[in-house]
Formats: C-alpha cells, sequence, structure tokens
C-alpha cells in the first residue's frame, strides 16, 4: 500500500469509530476484510488510528471536521505536512482537498483544552488535580506510550535480559523508574516472539506499573491478595518478589490468560473467587488496583478519554469506596492494605483514602506516592495504609 492509501484505510477506520464502533474490532475487520494489507501496512494503519485517537480535538480543529478525513487532514498538518500531497484522488488516495479544507487556522488558534486534547468537562478536576503540571501532562497523553519490559528478576538480571533481547534484534535499556524496568527504544514488535518472552525472562509492563509494586515494599512469603487483579500483571510482579500471591477479580475472565503468564514465568498465583479470596484469609497485604478512569494512560489506551462521561466517573468512585471498605477486615492485624489507580484525578486518589479514613478511624495513611506522565511511565497513584 502506498502511504496516501494508508490514510485512506485509517480515514476508513477512524469513521467506524467515530460512529460509535470499538476501534479495536474496527482494526480486526478492517484487516480481515483487506487480505492484500501486509503487516507493515497494518501496523502504519494503526498508528495513525490511535494518534488521530489520541489527539482527536486538537486534529479534528486542524482539519476542519470531526470525521475520519478531517481527523487525517489535522494529523498531517499537525505533523508540518501538506495534505495536498496526499489527498490527491488518484489511485487509493484520498480525495483531492475541496477549497474550504485549504483554508483551515493553525492550533494556536484552538482553546487551551482543544489544544491538548483534554474533554472540557474533565478540564478542571485535572488542572485542580495536576496544578502546574497540568499543561505539560496533557500533551505528553497526546503521545504514544513508551514500550516498557519487567524483568523477571526470579529467573534473570536485568543485564541478561538485555542480552537476550538483543540476539533477538531489540534494543532496551533500563528506566530509572524501577529497578526491574526496561524500555524497549527499538524493535517493539518483537517482543511477544523473542526467546526472552517466551522463556519467561521478562513480562509487558510499564514502568510505573512496576514502580507501583516496588512501592509496597512486600517482603518474601508475605501473603498477599491482589483483590482486583485484571490480567495480572501486578500479581506476577509480586511473585516475583517473593510473595504469595493469591489472584481475584469480580470479572473471573480478565484473569484467563494468568495461567499461561505464570507458568512462563514460573511464578505461583493462585486464582480464587469471591468467596474463596474472603475464606483464604486474613491476609499480610491487601491489595486493591482499583477499577477508575484509567486518565493515566490515556496515551496508551486513547479511547478510554472520550468515553468516559461524568456518570460514569461516579459510578467509578462508588465502586472504589466499596472496594475499600469490603476488604478493609481482610487484612491481617499488623498488615497493611494497599490502593491504586492508573489515574490522575484527586477524586479517585486522595479524596479517596481520605474518605476512607474517615469511614474507617482506626486506619492511617502510611505513605503515598503519585506518578505522572511526566516521569516516563503512565499515571498512577498508590497509597499504604494501616491500622
Amino acid at each position: 500500500m502506498t502511504p496516501a492509501a494508508r490514510v485512506a484505510a485509517a480515514i476508513e477506520v477512524l469513521d467506524a469509530w467515530l460512529g460509535g464502533a470499538p476501534v479495536e474490532k474496527v482494526l480486526t475487520t478492517w484487516g480481515r476484510t483487506h487480505r492484500f494489507a501486509g503487516s507493515k501496512d497494518r501496523a502504519a494503519i494503526r498508528d495513525h488510528v490511535f494518534d488521530a485517537i489520541r489527539c482527536r480535538r486538537s486534529f479534528a480543529g486542524l482539519g476542519g471536521a470531526e470525521t475520519g478525513r478531517g481527523l487525517m487532514l489535522g494529523a498531517l498538518r499537525a505533523a508540518g505536512l501538506d495534505p495536498a500531497s496526499v489527498f490527491t484522488g488518484e489511485g487509493h488516495a484520498p480525495e483531492a482537498l475541496a477549497q474550504d479544507e485549504t483554508q483551515i487556522g493553525g492550533i494556536a488558534n484552538l482553546p487551551e483544552a482543544a489544544r491538548l486534547d483534554c474533554p472540557d468537562w474533565l478540564a478542571d478536576a485535572l488542572r485542580q488535580s495536576l496544578g502546574a503540571e497540568f499543561a505539560p501532562v496533557m500533551a505528553a497523553l497526546r503521545q504514544r506510550a513508551p514500550v516498557f519490559l519487567r524483568v523477571n528478576v526470579a529467573r534473570t538480571t536485568r543485564e541478561s535480559a538485555i542480552e537476550a533481547l538483543s540476539a533477538d534484534g531489540i534494543l532496551a535499556r533500563p528506566h530509572d523508574l524501577s529497578p526491574t524496568a526496561l524500555e524497549v527504544m527499538d524493535g517493539a514488535r518483537k517482543v511477544q516472539n523473542s526467546a526472552a518472552y517466551q522463556a519467561g525472562l521478562v513480562e509487558l509492563q510499564d514502568a510505573a506499573s512496576q514502580a507501583v509494586v516496588d512501592f509496597l515494599e512486600v517482603p518474601s512469603g508475605a501473603r498477599v491478595l491482589d483483590y482486583c487483579a485484571g490480567g495480572g500483571g501486578k500479581s506476577l510482579a509480586l511473585a516475583a518478589a517473593g510473595a504469595l500471591v493469591t489472584a481475584h477479580d469480580v470479572d473471573p475472565g480478565r484473569m484467563r490468560d494468568l495461567p499461561a503468564r505464570a507458568d512462563r514465568a514460573g511464578a505461583a498465583v493462585a486464582r480464587v473467587s469471591t468467596g474463596e479470596a474472603t475464606a483464604g484469609g486474613p491476609y499480610d497485604l491487601v491489595f486493591v488496583d482499583a477499577p477508575c478512569s484509567g486518565s493515566g494512560a490515556w496515551r496508551r489506551s486513547p479511547e478510554g478519554k472520550w468515553a468516559l462521561t461524568p456518570d460514569r466517573l461516579d459510578g467509578l468512585v462508588a465502586v472504589q469506596a466499596d472496594i475499600l471498605d469490603a476488604v478493609a477486615s481482610l487484612v491481617a492485624p499488623g498488615g497493611e492494605l494497599a490502593y491504586a489507580t492508573c489515574s490522575l484525578l484527586h477524586r479517585e486518589n486522595r479524596d479517596q483514602i481520605d474518605g476512607f479514613l474517615g469511614r474507617w478511624p482506626d486506619w492511617r495513611l502510611v505513605g503515598e506516592r503519585r506518578f505522572t506522565p511526566l516521569d516516563g511511565g503512565d499515571g498512577f497513584y498508590v497509597a499504604r495504609l494501616t491500622r
């Protein structure tokens, strides 16, 4: 496919997404119905689409319309390219530019929230939560997320993992956020087929997510309940550090890949139902990686930025409080309750902890930490509590 044909394909996918279809489903369907497209073509189209979703408001402003065509016009202008060189109407290229599409103002003419691709209804809450970092953080969320790996310290060292990855053409370097973190500088699409990955030496995991586990300071042999385990990335990191991990999720389907991942990593992680999790207590640590807005990970999952609504956020905050109340009794005397989100919003973070402490006055805050994309990884918040 030519570069112009790839842009035309991205327009088609974006129009379907703007019409309400999940982007991953649209991309999969497009690939199945366009078998002629090679892997490089599909990867390039995917990159166009996700760049446009991250920058939906600014690209629409630069392109003159919130359509697939408008977003790709805006993407080219944002990159300093002349859209007329791509929108030629020749072959499989998008139709040539209309007169009104050539007279669009620059990004400086857009309101700040649009320039930063921030939903208007969340802008004040994010400004309050981020303070002087609001604009830099929102600008960072417009970019692609780095690819990070967690070194499985139960099987190898960071230096040996770098060498093993290099043998498969993957360039990785240590990252300061965590002693187990590697940032992939080249060859990211080769990772899952690499010998290092298949042998369980490394696992895909954001660097800030790894730093959250580091902050928990879990001693070897501690009994840990990962109450909202999801795919189990933090469960595996805790197990690699020597903890005895029990994984639970209200939706067991989210943990369906965990046995295979644990087997590859050589980790023992038990999956349990809600009743089994309760009966298995008390635990030295109950870790709640709570369902949240995902605002700290918008560059990785940009659909979430535009799908979030005030009602949805209200519902998430209520669920977070309910979970904290439900698990408090599962913590052993002298143990800890840890709460984390991949959110940048005070409402889901410190405000949630203050609410818990108000309802449970015998508990106290041991420590907390916040990460933003300015630190290199995703945005995260983590707090440790005891009584």
